[in-house]
């Protein structure tokens, strides 16, 4: 595929990642999502502006989300360019991040917990520039809020950015990490506006049963490209 170039069916299955990845996100910033409805005066707490407010964090958490892709794709495209092995092994840690992922969400390895400490010294350095915007009133403090939290440290993130750190260019990176992003929003938007039985539906075993074996399916996919690759062949997408 030419540089730049998107791919819908990876495209589509970011999405669903981020859809069925919904109790992790809950777990991780729905506190957040919360704090923010609350910290809003009572005689300001229209439906209206907290909507804006939850709109406009998430608007900065996509975005910080599809900036880290299109870094670590870039990484990615000149790391190929440099050698195919490369290329190759970029392809495996994506697929192995997406296992991990599988299998921290079903509840049979939280291993994958272990990644997420990868960040936190970036965090460290980020979370008082977050601290520093709250109590959040208006849009524009939300959007740099959701800027930065868009960095927090993320296992499920961590593993959509292995993913577009295999696709290929910057473009291809921020798209996904963009339709990942976008289908993160039922669950944290609902959060947000205390929903709480789609926030319980998330939450459910039988639902992170459903994810993660969605994502092992992805994951499978991924290894089946990595052996076409092997084999010499060019995989619809790779």
């Amino acid at each position: 595929m030419a540089p730049g170039a998107l791919d819908l069916p990876p495209l589509a299955a970011a999405f669903v990642v981020g859809l069925l990845g919904g109790a992790h996100c809950i777990g991780m910033c729905g506190g957040i999502m919360s704090a923010l409805s609350f910290a809003v005066p009572p005689s300001q707490r229209s439906p209206q502006r907290l909507a804006g407010l939850l709109l406009g964090y998430n608007l900065g958490r996509i975005a910080s989300y599809m900036l880290a892709g299109a870094l670590v794709a870039t990484l990615g495209m000149l790391a190929g360019d440099v050698h195919r092995v490369l290329r190759l092994l970029l392809q495996g840690l994506a697929a192995a991040m997406l296992m991990l992922m599988a299998l921290y969400l079903g509840g049979w390895w939280r291993g994958l917990s272990r990644v997420e400490a990868l960040g936190r010294r970036l965090w460290r350095r980020l979370e008082p520039f977050g601290r520093r915007l709250m109590p959040v009133v208006r849009v524009p403090q939300a959007v740099a809020l959701g800027a930065v939290w868009g960095w927090l440290p993320c296992g499920l993130v961590y593993s959509m950015l292995a993913w577009s750190l295999a696709g290929g260019d910057a473009w291809r990176g921020a798209a996904l990490m963009g339709a990942f992003g976008l289908g993160t929003l039922p669950a944290l938007l609902a959060t947000g506006a205390a929903a709480h039985r789609l926030a319980m539906l998330v939450r459910h075993p039988a639902t992170r049963t459903v994810a993660a074996l969605t994502i092992l399916a992805f994951a499978l996919w991924q290894g089946w490209q990595l052996a076409a690759m092997l084999a010499g062949g060019h995989p619809h997408g790779a």
